[in-house]
């Protein structure tokens, strides 16, 4: 089981996988949904997590607001990405669309092509794809290579349990192509109803474990 905590800061990286975290979604300014680190935030966490075999992910995010970016912000997210690996991250957590919510794909072939060999998470700007569109979303995300899709399954004003048919549905349908995340309300108290309801094997959250 691979329990993916997300970090804000390097502060409570140390004690969440002393507490069972085994992966970090390491990222800044939770309030606005996660923005990327400062350096030597990337620079400690990875340090820190990599004695205890840990992997770190980090968030690609340049400003708080929505994932539609243009072309010198895609070159500065692309500079970024090539500085993480610089630093030993283990992985990208990024998401970019269109004005009509759907994958801006020639953004995400440039930051899939910096990213190279490491391990590339699609983040929830995935649950601003409509509906009827997802698995055309998967099924274009498992082609490109992309290690998987961190979603709520619906609209965040709702636990996760109100979308559990939705994910298990996506999870069905990706066919261990891609991973499909659940994220958003899993917390230490029902993670093991989650995993057990979804028969997944890998959860995120802030609170994915104790902390103290």
């Amino acid at each position: 089981m691979i329990k993916e905590f997300c970090a804000e800061n390097f502060n409570n990286v140390p004690v969440a996988i002393a507490n069972g975290a085994n992966r970090i979604e390491l990222c800044d300014d939770l309030s606005v949904g996660g923005i990327t680190p400062k350096d030597d935030v990337i620079k400690l966490a990875v340090q820190h997590a990599h004695q205890f075999d840990v992997k770190v992910m980090t968030m690609i995010r340049l400003s708080a607001g929505n994932f539609i970016y243009d072309d010198a912000e895609i070159r500065r997210m692309r500079s970024t990405i090539i500085k993480a690996k610089r630093f030993g991250a283990d992985g990208i957590v990024v998401g970019c669309l269109t004005t009509d919510n759907w994958i801006d794909e020639k953004a995400m072939i440039q930051l899939i092509a910096a990213a190279g060999e490491i391990q590339i998470t699609f983040h929830m700007a995935f649950d601003l794809i409509p509906l009827e569109r997802q698995f055309e979303a998967v099924d274009w995300l498992a082609a490109q290579g992309v290690t998987r899709i961190l979603t709520h399954g619906g609209a965040m004003n709702k636990p996760i349990e109100a979308h559990y048919e939705w994910l298990k549905t996506l999870i069905n349908y990706a066919d261990q192509r891609i991973v499909i995340l659940p994220g958003g309300g899993i917390n230490y108290q029902n993670v093991d109803e989650v995993v057990k309801k979804l028969m997944i094997s890998e959860v995120h959250g802030t609170k994915i474990v104790k902390l103290n």
